[in-house]
């Protein structure tokens, strides 16, 4: 197999992986655009997969767990990798998590706090077993989907949204307690209102972009599939403020102690001729549903901020024939995100990926990641 070993110009170039899981020092240098993980069951190769996702969000996609993450009789694990930035030099990133839930995180050598400035530098969309939630599990993993991409191409989303987790936690401390002055209440009340409402605006400017994107990608994959439909639940009666729907819900916060209606009951839902998606689609097409979610995503990141996300891809042929696993390959190539993807066979995805000089491979054995 060919392959160009000089760094992508955008997306992480190179990576070092310490104590995790059964990859116990593994560093990967000159990646490229396109890197494909093979190897059996149980080598390593989702392992790979959750030290980039540790390195971009600070966490694993397996379990809220880190200490099964870290490596058996290791205190901590670690990861460190270089990004490239459109028109800039690479930046270092560091992540350290140790047995005692302590966490570190480092952009250029300098210590961060949030893991918000983490998830900014690095980009990143899961495809992986999990993702059928976003058909199948609670409003949670959906209002998480939807709110990854309102952070990315809305810059004045995160500081409401930070304000509005203050006011509600602050509000439903005051519900709970039973005995606190209407002022006080009023006042949290108010501010809730208020970043409420601007969560609201941009998550629905978002999916007004977002729609278009996704039905146009879903033909693409599934041409003979009748169109599926988003539709987009804001959280309260939508005839109705966000004030005036609180004032509604009054009673029944008091007497209940929390708040009912708002950003925090959103749902993002996937229709197929008036059911939903979950209950009608066979596995196949729920995955091929859960693939053109998270390419229309990347696809509007690219075009509103110039800049690809870089895309996690746990076992692709699963529950999919060769023919729609090339129409995703062939999506992802037209994209130039780069890719990082595991599959079982080397040409499970050599096969079906358009160009394959472009692919660098990586065999997996035993925690050992080679350069094929």
């Amino acid at each position: 197999m060919a392959r160009d070993l000089v760094a992508v110009p955008m997306g992480l170039s190179r990576i070092q992986i310490t104590h995790i899981r059964n990859l116990h020092q593994q560093r990967l240098d000159g990646l490229g655009t396109v890197n494909v993980f093979y190897g059996a069951n149980g080598s390593g190769k989702t392992s790979v997969l959750e030290a980039i996702h540790m390195l971009g969000m600070a966490r694993s996609f397996r379990g809220n767990s880190t200490r099964t993450v870290i490596s058996h009789g290791e205190q901590a694990c670690t990861v460190f990798g270089e990004v490239r930035e459109p028109g800039a030099a690479g930046v270092a990133l560091g992540v350290q998590r140790s047995r005692d839930g302590e966490v570190q995180i480092k952009i250029g050598g300098q210590p961060v706090r949030l893991v918000s400035e983490l998830v900014a530098r690095l980009p990143l969309q899961l495809i992986n077993s999990d993702s059928f939630d976003l058909l199948m599990g609670a409003p949670a993993a959906r209002r998480q989907y939807l709110d990854w991409g309102v952070f990315h191409v809305e810059h004045r989303f995160f500081s409401q949204w930070q304000r509005f987790q203050r006011c509600i936690k602050q509000r439903n401390k005051l519900l709970r307690h039973g005995k606190m002055a209407d002022h006080e209440l009023s006042v949290w009340t108010r501010d809730l209102v208020s970043a409420g409402e601007a969560i609201n605006g941009f998550r629905r400017a978002y999916f007004e972009q977002l729609t278009p994107r996704f039905a146009h990608i879903m033909a693409e994959l599934s041409p003979a599939l009748p169109e599926l439909e988003l539709r987009y639940r804001q959280g309260w009666d939508k005839t109705l403020s966000y004030e005036e729907a609180l004032e509604a819900s009054h009673a029944t916060d008091l007497e209940q102690g929390y708040t009912h209606v708002g950003p925090q009951r959103a749902d993002l839902k996937v229709y197929i001729d008036g059911h939903l998606a979950a209950d009608t689609l066979s596995r196949g097409q729920q995955k091929l549903a859960v693939c053109a979610l998270k390419l229309a995503q990347g696809q509007l990141m690219s075009e509103t901020q110039g800049r690809p996300c870089t895309y996690l891809v746990d076992d692709l042929p699963s529950e999919l024939d060769f023919q729609h696993c090339r129409q995703v390959c062939e999506k992802l190539a037209s994209m130039g995100a780069q890719v990082f993807i595991t599959c079982v066979e080397k040409n499970d995805i050599a096969a079906a990926w358009p160009g394959s000089a472009e692919l660098h491979m990586f065999h997996v054995e035993h925690g050992q990641v080679m350069a094929a």
